[in-house]
């Protein structure tokens, strides 16, 4: 079992502030309180009482450090995506996430991590940890943003600069004002091209995830900073163009940059067909996933290109994961799973926590 998993992307707080969920229940708990519980929105019936993340499971499986998002998409009357109708009021929700995680700071469940020495030694701590210390365990988080339709001006990058954010990704799917995002066509427009600037400037990540093709291109043409891809699995193994083609992914590596396996079904297997598909219907399990790892490195020439971004609970539950998972933690079975194919120990604890602490190591500012 890994002493350290790090995962580049949890919704914690959406799931918190949107679904309603206390992290600090359990799996067991939530799924009870949602049977039960009318406080769910229609449109989140699909995935209601079928969660995977919560404090304890994070523990559990020895997620001792993630990613942490605030989202909130502006979506204008006639948009067909859901979201908020002003992009004062997507930033007012990023701020209500933030607020969430500093009031887990207080109660002692989660620390936030700012700098790489701060990484490096919550790191430390929770591989030297027992699993009933590491039970007990404060999670360490980075903050980052996903879609910057929040962002009002530069001020109010610099403020959540301040706040510790240190990675954004421009878009999140469709249409947004920085860029265009999954499902979506077209390059930046002269303020996305600007965001990235002022993203340089402040020492802020770019992460690729969710950019359309043209964006894509666009973006790391225009951006000298370190880029990531938080959760993106491969195109040649999941035919969407959500997930990264075989020239992006060789334009990522040349850039030094890790991508996080996604746990998203739909982002792991050709042919799925969203709400009508189910994880039976192709027999996935978490062992799908080492195909898409296997797919990177195999383009890379060596495993050091490719980590942990779950997605898990991003807006999905168990009806859209792999059959067996259950929990968030059910992933150190990639373990074995890596080790019969051949990964040797070392580059299954990249894949698990140290390619992404080696990127924060050269790249948090």
């Amino acid at each position: 079992m890994p002493s350290l998993i790090f995962d580049c992307h949890l919704d914690i707080s959406m799931n918190a502030m949107e679904f309603n969920r206390d992290q600090r229940w359990s799996l067991e708990k939530i799924r009870r309180c949602e049977l039960s519980a009318q406080f769910l929105a229609p449109d989140q019936e699909r995935h209601r009482a079928r969660n995977t993340v919560c404090f304890p499971e994070l523990r559990r499986g020895r997620f001792g450090i993630i990613v942490a998002t605030q989202i909130a998409r502006y979506s204008p009357r006639f948009h067909n995506l859901p979201g908020w109708r002003s992009p004062e009021q997507a930033w007012s929700q990023t701020q209500g996430q933030l607020a969430y995680y500093r009031t887990m700071e207080e109660c002692g469940e989660i620390v936030q991590l700012r700098t790489w020495p701060e990484v490096e030694a919550h790191a430390a701590r929770w591989r030297k940890a027992s699993d009933e210390e590491a039970a007990k365990l404060p999670i360490g988080y980075l903050l980052s943003l996903e879609g910057a339709d929040s962002i009002l001006s530069w001020r109010h990058l610099e403020k959540s600069r301040a706040d510790g954010l240190i990675a954004l990704g421009p878009v999140h799917y469709g249409p947004g004002v920085y860029g265009h995002g999954t499902d979506d066509e077209g390059p930046l427009p002269p303020i996305g091209h600007e965001l990235l600037k002022e993203m340089e400037r402040l020492g802020i990540i770019l992460d690729v995830t969710h950019l359309c093709d043209e964006s894509f291109w666009d973006a790391l043409a225009h951006f000298q900073g370190p880029v990531w891809a938080s959760h993106h699995n491969c195109r040649a193994l999941a035919n969407w163009n959500r997930q990264l083609t075989d020239d992006q992914i060789k334009a990522l590596i040349e850039r030094g940059a890790v991508i996080g396996m996604a746990f998203d079904a739909i982002m792991m297997t050709h042919g799925w067909a969203h709400k009508r598909s189910r994880p039976e219907d192709f027999g996935l399990k978490i062992e799908k996933i080492c195909e898409h790892i296997d797919h990177i490195c195999q383009i890379a020439g060596n495993a050091g290109h490719v980590g942990i971004g779950t997605d898990l609970d991003g807006g999905f539950g168990t009806e859209q994961t792999p059959m067996d998972l259950n929990s968030i933690a059910d992933l150190v079975s990639l373990d074995p799973l890596l080790t019969k194919r051949g990964y040797s120990a070392a580059d299954i604890d990249g894949i698990f926590q140290k390619n992404f602490l080696e990127f924060l190591r050269k790249n948090l500012k």
